[in-house]
């Protein structure tokens, strides 16, 4: 059972989550809440437990920042999920640095909300046609331009593989990846977001939706 919560200042939409994610057997939604704020203030999950994904509306009316609001969420241990009635690219490039797993629309249907849910609960990230346009037109100094074997040694890598593994998917010898992955590094160094273990080269995957597609 995966739980979800949704922080919504639609009142409309809020009951239209409680009547789509009931007829949901593999969902369940814990609470619903006005801002980041209330939702925190009261556990949501069982036993206190914090919501496993949070639908995070962009633009609140308490004027609270985006990216400060998805950072509270993943300190208190949910996933976050943003839902936006436009696809913004440039508030979607920011969402993703601020630790947002995805970005959806609200136009879209239930089942692709429930596999966008499912898709941030198994650590994939959500992708979607509004994440993949943003991110393919993302030309901030802060996103190094990666040439396509730089890439492709890092998200192999990034994947959990071992270098030789990765070394040998690609064709290359073992020293012939590590140069990639140090170049890689270095990029991101030079883009103000340095990136120094696999941890770290996990998370810029992520952040950057390299594996968009």
């Amino acid at each position: 059972m995966i739980t979800v919560a949704v922080v919504d200042d639609d009142r409309m939409l809020l009951d239209g989550m409680r009547s789509w994610l009931g007829s949901v057997p593999e969902l369940r939604l814990v609470a619903t809440a006005g801002t980041v704020g209330e939702l925190l203030a009261v556990p949501a999950g069982p036993a206190g437990t914090p919501p496993d994904v949070v639908l995070l509306d962009l633009v609140l009316r308490d004027a609270s920042a985006p990216a400060d609001n998805i950072r509270r969420l993943r300190a208190a241990g949910s996933r976050v999920l943003m839902i936006s009635t436009v696809p913004d690219r440039t508030r979607i490039i920011e969402a993703l640095r601020a630790g947002a797993d995805g970005y959806l629309t609200k136009d879209n249907d239930l089942p692709t909300l429930v596999a966008a849910v499912k898709d941030v609960v198994a650590g994939h990230g959500a992708h979607s046609p509004e994440l993949a346009f943003a991110c393919a037109h993302d030309d901030s100094p802060s996103r190094p331009k990666l040439s396509p074997r730089e890439r492709q040694v890092l998200l192999d890598y990034a994947s959990g593989l071992t270098l030789k593994s990765t070394a040998r998917r690609a064709g290359i010898t073992v020293h012939t990846a590590k140069d990639y992955l140090d170049r890689v590094k270095a990029k991101y160094q030079q883009a103000g977001r340095p990136a120094y273990t696999k941890i770290d080269l996990a998370r810029r995957v992520r952040e950057d939706s390299l594996d968009a597609g």
